[in-house]
């Protein structure tokens, strides 16, 4: 393999590396905090269980604000590597990301607003009941936010999974898996929203579309790009 060839496996590896923490990010805040920290139920046990919790709750908040550079650095490593594929769509796949960013860090403002009001470090005149109730729906404001970004969350993944297509470094199969999982994303987001009595049939049905950001990621971090694609020159603009 030549220099390029090198070096497109080195930009393959670190989008990879980089992914894989956004990975390791999305699953630390969306399935391991929720499952510590239940906040379902009537408000005086959320607003317990969220006290009783303070710390790991606050570790959340972090990790939202490092999920959102992390996303940023991740569309902004895998533009350098699929820009000479396809510079339009290369471009799309950024803005798409960099549309969100700013989304998710104003979503944080309600949970730390919340646990500032459950410390009574806000809203200071409210009765305590009113206190846990106003937190509560901040809370829920957050939670549905989030549940908004889906949309956005599938969308990106459709020229993302075009520059996999017509890469001929990346076997193609992962490129339908991306476009799939985007599918996925987008058709839960509007059963959420359309149809939510079905939203639990939804979810079983698109898991195991889910993966598909997981298997490019370790892919890319494994493998970085195939062996017979040794530069860029091989890659039709």
């Amino acid at each position: 393999m030549d220099f390029n060839g090198i070096a497109l496996k080195r930009k393959a590896r670190l989008a990879g590396l980089l992914y894989l923490f956004l990975v390791f990010s999305g699953l630390y805040g969306l399935i391991y905090l929720p499952s510590k920290i239940p906040q379902g139920g009537d408000a005086a046990t959320t607003a317990k269980n969220i006290l009783a919790n303070e710390f790991l709750f606050r570790t959340g908040l972090v990790n939202g604000m490092i999920s959102g550079l992390l996303f940023l650095f991740v569309v902004l490593a895998l533009y350098r590597l699929f820009e000479p594929v396809d510079s339009k769509q290369a471009r799309l796949m950024v803005i798409l990301i960099v549309l969100q960013i700013p989304i998710g860090f104003v979503l944080e403002v309600f949970p730390l607003t919340s646990l500032m009001i459950l410390k009574g470090e806000a809203l200071k005149f409210l009765e305590p009941g009113k206190q846990e109730q106003v937190a509560l729906i901040l809370l829920e404001i957050g939670k549905q936010g989030t549940l908004s970004l889906e949309f956005f969350w599938g969308l990106w993944l459709f020229p993302f999974a075009w520059l996999v297509w017509k890469s001929g470094f990346i076997p193609r199969i992962l490129g339908l898996f991306l476009m799939l999982n985007g599918l996925a994303y987008i058709l839960e987001w509007f059963t959420l929203l359309l149809f939510p009595s079905y939203k639990a049939q939804m979810r079983v049905w698109a898991f195991p579309f889910f993966f598909g950001e997981l298997a490019i990621t370790l892919w890319l971090l494994l493998i970085g790009i195939r062996k017979k694609a040794e530069t860029h020159e091989n890659v039709s603009p």
